[in-house]
């Protein structure tokens, strides 16, 4: 199978995107699409034309979740080419713009604000910063939910789809022989949101470390990012993000040493700092997450009342000790 990376020039939430052209015996899929601005279309007509292929070519589209910087153009993709999209079916809903999908998400998402204590203001600039999320989608797409270990023919080609949920519920890479279309799973410099990315995800930053433990264990040879450049030893890259979140889940435990119990969005000022835009989600999100995943280990225990406040319930060496041993790859 021949891949070409196509580079999208975007600003939206963690910049510029990578999208991935395969081409197999005449068939002809992407991994990705961008968002739905004119200047990102035409950036991928550009790119696809530099390989000629038209986008009229494309017969099958797989995206790695349902954010819009990944998802955003398969419906002007589909109307264009006819072609197939084929998503997890945890974020088949999402992708189609399935509006009580969406309703449901946001309930979600206004109730964990309330839990995390996030104060008015920056809670009135999130949400219309997250309102204006139409305007990088373009119209819903029908799509095909697949599921882990799925196999996907591209021409004489097979793509394996490999479940990786945390950053959203169902985020997957697409496996091609020792190759890894690794989506926002997997990145080379800095690190995916979970908790704040895709607030459906129970245990988020359990279960994204156990993602990251299986792309570990599968020792691909390379990993194709859905931002920035390719990665030369994905177990590797896996294991450092591992003992990154070993090092922040120390910190949360070292920031609740110091001021004593706090909320979610206490804790992510302190980690943090001001944040805007999507960030705003994000921090305090993380900061959940790594909570979660103290509290499941009764290192830290939440007090009655609204907000959720969280302290600290073993002496903090031992609570330090504790994260060492449980988000060690």
């Amino acid at each position: 199978m021949e891949s070409t990376a196509i580079q999208l020039r975007n600003q939206e939430f963690e910049g510029d995107n990578t999208v991935y052209l395969l081409e197999s015996a005449g068939e002809v899929a992407l991994v990705d699409t961008g968002v739905a601005t004119d200047g990102v279309r035409r950036q991928l007509e550009g790119g696809l034309a530099a390989e000629d292929v038209e986008v009229a070519d494309v017969d099958k589209v797989l995206v790695t979740h349902w954010h819009a910087d990944h998802s955003g153009l398969t419906g002007w993709m589909q109307r264009r080419s006819g072609c197939d999209v084929l998503v997890h079916r945890d974020d088949a809903a999402l992708v189609r713009q399935i509006e009580g999908a969406w309703e449901a998400m946001r309930d979600t998402r206004d109730s964990l604000l309330e839990s995390w204590g996030m104060p008015p203001t920056p809670k009135e600039e999130l949400v219309a910063f997250l309102e204006g999320w139409a305007a990088i989608l373009d119209e819903p797409p029908d799509v095909t939910g697949v599921a882990d270990g799925e196999r996907v023919d591209v021409g004489d080609s097979e793509v394996e789809v490999l479940h990786t949920p945390g950053h959203t519920l169902g985020h997957s890479g697409f496996c091609v022989d020792d190759v890894l279309y690794s989506g926002d799973a997997l990145l080379p410099v800095y690190t995916p949101n979970v908790g704040g990315a895709d607030v459906r995800v129970k245990e988020p930053l359990d279960r994204y470390v156990d993602s990251l433990m299986r792309i570990d264990r599968r020792g691909f040879d390379v990993a194709y990012p859905g931002h920035r450049d390719a990665i030369a030893d994905p177990s590797t890259r896996a294991r450092e993000i591992i003992g990154h979140h070993r090092e922040r889940a120390q910190r949360v435990v070292e920031v609740l040493d110091r001021l004593g119990a706090s909320t979610a969005w206490e804790v992510g000022a302190e980690l943090f700092g001001e944040l805007s835009g999507i960030h705003i989600m994000h921090g305090p999100g993380e900061s959940y997450a790594h909570l979660d995943h103290l509290e499941r280990r009764e290192l830290v225990e939440e007090l009655d009342g609204f907000p959720v406040r969280y302290r600290l319930s073993v002496e903090v060496e031992d609570a330090i000790k504790a994260v060492e041993a449980s988000l060690s790859p």
